[in-house]
């Protein structure tokens, strides 16, 4: 059985810079399809990353660097010290409130919550006022129904490319 989570694009005027694909992750395959291979070697006080390492999707957390996720669908993720150069930082998570599966629903909480409060408490500025792209990583009706999956995960990345420290504080 497949669990699938979605990069969603955020419906933002004015951000051309949002990207659509999708995240598939297999934690009950992955053994048998080579996927990822479940968590990272992290710091115990911390919980960051110390080594780089080839994670389910579902193992990314709160702080992870990554580097980009190809176009189509992928099943693991490649995370990295944050002091290392990597392409992605998750900054906040969001979790949705329980009830029936609404992508509208999850679109509107996705863009609310990640070019809101979190983004200006993280980055220093407004989303609007900032030259940073963000995604949400979100819930498929699969995983909502069958995994109980509500978490929605705001990824931030710079557009001049890949960087080696974490754009927390970054204020542009």
């Amino acid at each position: 059985m497949m669990k699938l989570r979605t990069r969603r694009a955020l419906a933002l005027a004015g951000s051309a810079a949002a990207l659509s694909i999708a995240l598939t992750g297999c934690s009950a395959l992955n053994g048998i399809l080579g996927g990822g291979s479940g968590d990272a070697d992290r710091d115990e006080e911390t919980g960051q990353v110390t080594e780089s390492a080839n994670i389910d999707i579902f193992a990314l957390k709160l702080g992870d660097c990554k580097m980009a996720s190809a176009q189509g669908l992928v099943s693991d993720a490649d995370v990295v010290p944050c002091t290392e150069p990597h392409d992605e930082e998750v900054y906040f998570e969001y979790t949705m409130p329980d009830g029936e599966y609404s992508e509208e629903a999850i679109n509107t909480a996705s863009e609310e919550q990640c070019t809101g409060d979190a983004f200006t408490n993280f980055v220093g500025i407004g989303f609007n006022d900032s030259v940073l792209n963000v995604y949400p990583l979100t819930p498929t009706e699969t995983t909502w129904n069958e995994y109980n999956d509500r978490v929605i995960q705001c990824i931030i990345s710079d557009p001049e490319g890949q960087i080696s420290v974490s754009l927390k504080g970054a204020a542009r």
